[in-house]
């Protein structure tokens, strides 16, 4: 059953119901210049062409992309790197950057060769603001309500938050970028020109102009990793039924191992079970006609939640589910505690290399239900994006061309130095000429400094050493991606969302938690999605619909 669709009558009868309180940054709140929209609406807006695309002509894969989102495949390292960038792209200044950050702080530049090597590469000095992810919207909101003259000249805008009023402030205090990438006027950084149409239309437009660039990332989104032997030893097969998942979760359960791992914060992984049941976990849906429906209002997110609360019941969940953190819980998959454990399907390298494992990482295959197949997550094309501050033309065009080096893509060797760093300093070559990081590359790397989330170029499949595991998740894909469930929001904008979408949010996990976990009776669901139709979900939707509209 369907979701009830959004009258206008009704959206505009809700429009007048008060809405939940957020902080927003100073100097925001009254910077209106339409009625609804702040500006940042693409309706009405003659919208700016996305930057042409053009391939980069590097080495050609071993397993072919295709059209619908499967990623070409690498069952071996590049033997000949091409280069993608023709000179130094600095001019010896301080540039400042910012960036979220997953991983330990980095050593200081003087004692850093990573760092010094990628400064001498770019012709600057970098001056890096590492956020982790836990500070992270709290050291934005700083940013955000702050002096505008002490802004970094970088600032990656990761998508994992809504940041209140973000695209307001991006409008305010970033350059527009049109002028310097729409359409060909890309050419100029071509790896920015390598960035496939996806992301940039993910990232989206605000109020008709491209602010940003945006950090591609592979369709599969959230995604159980399973323990492949745990899971054929309790039964797993291809073509599996909810039922079927139940019953071989509860059979892979006892003696202190449980089938099923998850994290506070991850609803007990509902992202894949919501893709397995048709929807996308507290997205939204949208009809021929452009009229834009929440999935949390759709019954099947319903029978999702009921469908979890057994697994729950049954006791194929870790115990601490509602507790336990995501790097916590990654290392009881890795010791066996746990047999699966949902994950962004772009984190597949670590699992497959992580040092001394007696088990194979694999991608769950969704199951069916009411006989109907189940789909895969389909993930926002663009992991955030980056924006440069407000400069004259020479010194944008700088920073652009920081961004491009950094966009360098896979088998190239600007892509090998930001991710390995110097050969002989943080890496070795293995038997298949793969970079192997030494002791020093283990500490000196592109997690602790995260220049991955500055720029990226496109994704690609590769596993060192492993072309086997390649070839094992690249087939996954093809079988997986045609049914990949989309949230049709990305790259739209709504006043509502980025005002109030944390606080709203927070509203459907705690209940929906809550109901899993048996606190809450499934009853309760009904009234939480009426009240947050109220506070804000209904006009949420208005206003996806006349962007969506727009961009249409």
């Amino acid at each position: 059953m369907s979701s009830t669709p959004l009258s206008r009558r009704a959206l505009i009868r809700t429009a007048a119901v008060g809405a939940v309180a957020i902080a927003a940054p100073v100097g925001l709140t009254g910077c209106s210049t339409e009625s609804g929209g702040d500006g940042v609406s693409n309706a009405g807006k003659k919208l700016a062409p996305w930057p042409a695309y053009k391939a980069f002509a590097g080495p050609k894969p071993d397993l072919a992309p295709t059209a619908e989102g499967v990623q070409p495949g690498y069952t071996s390292y590049p033997a000949d790197l091409a280069r993608s960038v023709s000179r130094t792209p600095g001019d010896g200044s301080t540039v400042k950057v910012m960036s979220v950050s997953f991983g330990t702080p980095p050593k200081p530049a003087s004692a850093n060769k990573f760092w010094q090597a990628v400064e001498k590469a770019l012709g600057v000095k970098i001056e890096y603001t590492v956020i982790s992810q836990t500070d992270y919207q709290k050291k934005m909101a700083t940013v955000m309500a702050g002096d505008p003259g002490e802004l970094p000249d970088i600032i990656n805008i990761f998508s994992g938050f809504a940041l209140p009023r973000e695209a307001q402030f991006v409008q305010r205090r970033a350059e527009d970028l049109t002028p310097f990438l729409s359409g060909d006027a890309v050419e100029d950084y071509p790896n920015l020109a390598n960035i496939p149409t996806h992301a940039w239309r993910d990232m989206g437009r605000i109020g008709g102009r491209i602010y940003g660039i945006p950090l591609e990332r592979p369709l599969p989104g959230s995604t159980l990793w399973l323990n492949e032997e745990y899971f054929e030893d309790a039964g797993m097969k291809e073509g599996w039924t909810d039922q079927d998942f139940a019953a071989v979760a509860k059979k892979g359960t006892g003696g202190k191992k449980y089938a099923l791992g998850a994290a506070v914060g991850s609803v007990f992984g509902d992202g894949f079970h919501s893709a397995a049941h048709g929807v996308h976990a507290r997205g939204w849906s949208v009809k021929d006609d452009g009229t834009f429906l929440p999935v949390v209002a759709d019954e099947r997110y319903k029978q999702m939640l009921d469908f979890q609360l057994g697994l729950r019941k049954a006791g194929s969940y870790h115990p601490d589910a509602t507790s336990i953190s995501q790097i916590d819980m990654i290392a009881l998959y890795y010791n066996g505690t746990v047999g699966s454990l949902q994950d962004g399907f772009g984190g597949y390298l670590p699992k497959f290399l992580e040092k001394g494992r007696k088990y194979t990482p694999a991608p769950a295959l969704p199951y069916s239900v009411g006989g109907t197949p189940g789909g895969i997550v389909g993930a926002r094309r663009s992991f955030g994006y980056t924006v440069v501050k407000k400069a004259k033309k020479e010194r944008v065009q700088l920073l652009l061309r920081i961004l491009d080096y950094l966009a360098a893509p896979f088998g190239s060797r600007e892509w090998e130095l930001v991710h390995y760093g110097v050969e002989g300093t943080h890496f070795t070559r293995a038997k298949d000429g793969s970079p192997e990081p030494n002791a020093l590359g283990q500490v000196e790397n592109n997690t602790n400094l995260p220049l991955k989330y500055l720029a990226e170029g496109p994704q690609a499949l590769f596993v060192p050493g492993m072309p086997d595991a390649v070839k094992a998740l690249h087939a996954w894909q093809v079988k997986t991606v045609p049914n990949a469930v989309r949230n049709a929001s990305y790259g739209l904008q709504s006043r509502t969302y980025t005002a109030q979408g944390t606080t709203l949010e927070t509203l459907l996990k705690d209940t929906a938690t809550g109901i899993i976990a048996g606190r809450t009776p499934l009853s309760e669901w009904d009234a939480t999605v009426k009240t947050w139709r109220q506070r804000g979900g209904d006009r949420m939707a208005e206003e996806f619909a006349k962007d969506y509209a727009a961009n249409n």
